[in-house]
């Protein structure tokens, strides 16, 4: 691919939509490639004790890691039931969502697998995408049918259960309940820094959708539009900073479109990052969790910000 890093400061892939952005820009910050050769690249998820980075490769059934101090990128897990979204739990076990599998996983400290979700009364889930945990140990995931609609991200397959539900797994019983069954096709997803709300893509509604839903412990309520996308816009997997601010890979709308789209806590569009491909997904890194992950279609890329990933993502 014909893109490089830009040489100039600060980088012009970088733009401001609205002055609120300006505060979260480093302005000896750029965008920088970090690997290139996935087919579809997805779920980052940063691993601040190994100093390293995940994410799914979900054509390929395979999960990558990028090692912060040599840039060496390796097999995480391979096959990886085609693995999509990741998070971390409150114990620093990794939570990962697999197509192939239909199912939400643990990844104990040994490399054991325990299996989170599988199944709702009685049927199996669809293709498990994003996957957040919150602060009380419990699990939130969304379940549309991508990983069962062919063989190209997981094995195809008839839907047993509507292509409009989100589910919260309990972190002491392991009891799965069904927290909304209004979102077309939901996507993303991921929590206000205080957990008062949870945002969730609506990824196939036209225009396509930002939900946002009041939580109150395990119940959700008042759903509404936090923000409504132009035509052709394309929300997917997005995280949030300690001030509120959405951060959302974005694309396939067109030339300029690509990148992440940077949303503060009314909704209003304050920045934009461009890349030359589609972005799936997001995360917050590094020692501070200041350093923005960008899984890309095909590439792995990062920024420096100013603010910081709120804890839980």
């Amino acid at each position: 691919m014909s893109w490089q890093e830009s040489l100039r400061y600060p980088d012009p892939a970088i733009r401001t939509l609205d002055p609120a952005f300006t505060k979260l820009r480093l302005p000896l910050s750029s965008v920088e490639r970090l690997w290139t050769g996935s087919r579809w690249g997805e779920g980052p998820v940063w691993l601040g004790d190994q100093r390293c980075l995940l994410w799914s490769d979900i054509p390929n059934n395979r999960v990558l890691r990028w090692d912060e101090e040599t840039g060496a990128v390796t097999h995480f897990r391979k096959p990886s039931g085609n693995a999509n979204g990741h998070t971390r739990d409150r114990q620093g076990r990794i939570i990962a969502c697999e197509h192939g599998g239909r199912r939400v996983i643990r990844i104990e400290y040994d490399g054991a697998i325990t299996v989170i979700a599988d199944s709702f009364e009685g049927k199996r889930l669809n293709s498990p995408n994003d996957v957040v945990v919150k602060s009380d140990g419990s699990i939130w995931f969304t379940d549309p049918p991508f990983g069962i609609g062919g063989f190209y991200e997981g094995e195809k397959a008839t839907p047993e259960l509507p292509h409009t539900n989100v589910y919260r797994v309990d972190g002491d019983s392991g009891k799965i309940t069904l927290v909304a069954d209004d979102v077309d096709h939901p996507n993303g997803l991921a929590f206000s820094p205080d957990e008062s709300i949870l945002y969730v893509i609506e990824s196939r509604s036209e225009p396509r959708n930002i939900l946002a839903y009041d939580c109150a412990g395990a119940t959700l309520s008042n759903r509404r539009v936090f923000v409504a996308c132009a035509t052709g816009e394309t929300p997917d997997g997005f995280r949030v900073d300690v001030d509120g601010n959405l951060w959302c890979g974005w694309g396939m709308g067109g030339p300029g479109m690509d990148g992440v789209k940077v949303f503060n806590a009314a909704g209003t569009p304050i920045g934009f990052i461009d890349l030359p491909e589609r972005c799936a997904n997001v995360c917050f890194g590094g020692r501070h969790r200041n350093r923005l992950f960008m899984a890309a279609a095909h590439s792995l890329y990062s920024l420096f910000v100013n603010t910081q990933g709120a804890p839980g993502g």
